[in-house]
């Protein structure tokens, strides 16, 4: 391969990895000339290659939409993560109406991938398994996902319809963030512009999603992570009981074995006070299986009530039935 072949490659790489490059640093990052960088960028634009140039100072370069697809430059991580992604949809994920495509895509990718990503490909989908949580769980329409994510990467504003945990319908305007998949859920992250707050908004209750064509600066999360927001915001809503219970585990023990949703304060000599907001008695029942080790209820009485009945119910089945 010549150098400038190559050099036109790499330039290519670049600018499908991010949205826009300032035409100083794009040089740097390519060891040439401002005059050799243009006459490469013209090179890419004979090829089919859609590129925008921003004359100027301050001006730099940026891959514009086409009227076809042209070939991606994918790196070899690249390859390997976006066909293994495609296994997962074509499998059945979170994700509706997709599935058809992406055998199709797949097919090519493979098709030209050598034996070595190959084998990567295929020991990864061998060790991965999808985590189901029954066939009921909501999911997001493909092109309801598209949408919002063109808007969070290009800071355009959205408005959509939207239905509140409490049922009630509402338009919200929003400058968009980031899209978070949490289980088998969708979420997005946004400034909303009535409240003037961070909100979460999940993508099932969401319909109709439009950009306005106004654009925004972009804004710093509180938390600096979109995915600890979420799961703040999910852990901070109401709930209809509270759950106190002191385990006889370490609060490293506890943490370890029941993960996030829980409020875990150490007691010393190996104790700690668990705390469980839910809205059934049934996911701190399972919390308390998992930590494999003896405790005691405080609160509610009708917790207790709760894990009464259900001991009643399995020592019932551990009897010997009557012949």
């Amino acid at each position: 391969m010549s150098a400038t072949t190559s050099r036109s490659l790499r330039l290519l790489s670049l600018l499908q990895n991010r949205r826009y490059w300032p035409g100083v640093e794009l040089a740097a990052r390519l060891e040439v000339s401002a005059r050799t960088l243009r006459r490469d960028v013209e090179r890419l634009r004979e090829m089919g290659y859609p590129v925008d140039a921003q004359r100027g100072v301050d001006g730099g370069y940026q891959l514009a939409a086409g009227a076809a697809l042209p070939p991606l430059v994918l790196s070899d991580e690249e390859a390997v993560s976006l066909a293994v992604g495609l296994q997962s949809a074509v499998q059945g994920g979170s994700i509706v109406g997709i599935e058809e495509s992406s055998l199709q895509a797949l097919s090519k990718l493979i098709q030209v991938m050598p034996p070595r990503l190959r084998r990567q490909v295929d020991a990864l989908a061998a060790m991965i398994v999808p985590a189901m949580f029954g066939a009921d769980a909501p999911s997001a329409e493909s092109g309801v996902l598209s949408t919002i994510a063109q808007a969070c990467r290009d800071c355009e504003r959205l408005m959509f319809d939207y239905v509140s945990r409490g049922g009630d319908p509402s338009e919200r305007h929003v400058d968009p963030h980031r899209l978070v998949l949490l289980g088998r859920r969708w979420y997005l992250v946004a400034w909303d512009l009535d409240r003037s707050d961070w909100r979460t908004f999940r993508l099932d209750r969401l319909t109709d999603p439009q950009g306005t064509g106004g654009h925004f600066p972009a804004r710093e999360l509180p938390t600096g992570n979109a995915a600890q927001f979420v799961r703040d915001a999910i852990g901070s809503m109401p709930r209809r009981y509270v759950v106190e219970v002191i385990v006889q585990a370490s609060p490293e023990v506890t943490r370890q074995r029941i993960g996030r949703w829980a409020t875990i304060e150490e007691l010393g000599t190996g104790q700690c006070l668990l705390r469980v907001a839910s809205e059934s008695f049934d996911w701190p029942m399972m919390a308390l299986s998992a930590t494999e080790a003896e405790f005691e209820v405080l609160s509610p009485p009708e917790f207790i009530a709760h894990l009464r009945e259900r001991s009643d119910r399995f020592g019932r089945a551990l009897m010997p039935r009557a012949r």
